[in-house]
């Protein structure tokens, strides 16, 4: 993708609107770029939207070779708005090489760094090999996510979707529950999961 194409499709993603071609150039794209910070305010270079970074150090990780659908996941246990970095010591005390999800969603709907997103997850068994793990923060059999994680998860499904190539549909969004016997990720969210590829394609 032209670095043009690249700047107009990440404004798009974020305001959630169609803008007709013509009324872009590429000197507006800049300024709306530049004008939101770039990496510098923590938009992701591959993604184009927010991602607050966290920087941990893994034991050991493999390259993830094929990606072709995103597994959704709550905390499940505790309604807190847990971290990252929280979780990361959770699946550290596990023995793994550290968290497991590739992205980790705020109550307030911020984005946190888990995993490399290329990187293989430990976050769903037999399935990790080609799959991105998303942890929408809370437990979600008594209670129901924020509106804000919504919009958030339905941001980031739209930019994967787009970098992996993946449609945003039912068959390459899935519920935890869907690959592994567990009840992640809590009925609630597992309902609203129709709604949020919804949200996706309209982001997307």
């Amino acid at each position: 993708m032209k670095r043009r194409d690249f700047l107009k499709n990440m404004i798009l993603l974020g305001a959630g609107t169609v803008v007709l071609p013509q009324l872009w150039t590429a000197k507006a794209a800049e300024a709306a770029w530049n004008a939101d910070g770039g990496a510098a305010s923590g938009v992701d270079s591959k993604l184009g939207i927010p991602i607050r970074e966290t920087n941990f150090r893994f034991s050991s990780l493999q390259n993830r070779k094929t990606t072709d659908a995103i597994v959704i996941h709550h905390v499940g246990g505790t309604n807190r708005d847990v971290s990252a970095e929280e979780i990361n010591v959770w699946h550290k005390n596990n023995g793994w090489a550290g968290i497991g999800y590739h992205f980790v969603i705020r109550k307030d709907g911020t984005i946190e760094r888990g995993r490399p997103m290329d990187m293989l997850g430990a976050h769903c068994y037999d399935h990790n090999w080609h799959t991105v793990g998303v942890n929408i923060v809370g437990e979600f059999d008594g209670h129901v996510p924020e509106p804000a994680q919504m919009d958030s998860a339905a941001k980031l499904l739209a930019a994967l979707c787009r970098y992996y190539g993946i449609e945003p549909n039912r068959q390459h969004i899935k519920g935890h529950r869907e690959y592994n016997s567990t009840a992640c990720p809590g009925q609630n969210l597992f309902d609203r999961l129709p709604r949020l590829v919804t949200m996706t394609r309209k982001y997307y």
